[in-house]
């Protein structure tokens, strides 16, 4: 049974930073194309950040340069790094396959920006 679990998330000031995680079983991720999507309120899910096998990394524009999407093949995880955090990026974080997800959606990690 394929799962994947997110985690990290949490409040955060302006202008901080997260690490989230998704950690994977029932299946081996270094053989996907990795990305970490964000739902906010009201909101469609969108893809944010996406690693290929190859380990080549591409962003969403309003990312770009402040987060940093990595995998660690031996783990089996893929990994977030968010800094210089805004409101707008507050959202309920996946990870996926990507550009099409296909696996089955995890719980997400929730990660709130507020003063």
């Amino acid at each position: 049974q394929v799962q994947l679990v997110e985690s990290g998330g949490g409040l955060v000031q302006p202008g901080g930073s997260l690490r989230l995680s998704c950690a994977a079983s029932g299946v081996i991720l270094r053989e996907y194309n990795m990305g970490w999507y964000r739902q906010a309120p009201g909101k469609e899910r969108e893809l944010v950040a996406r690693c290929t096998t190859s380990g080549i990394t591409t962003y969403k524009e309003s990312v770009r340069g402040r987060f940093i999407i990595s995998r660690d093949h031996a783990l089996n995880t893929v990994y977030l790094q968010m800094n210089s955090l805004e409101p707008e990026d507050t959202a309920v974080y996946y990870c996926n396959t990507a550009p099409a997800s296909v696996l089955s959606w995890g719980r997400g990690t929730q990660v709130t920006v507020s003063a």
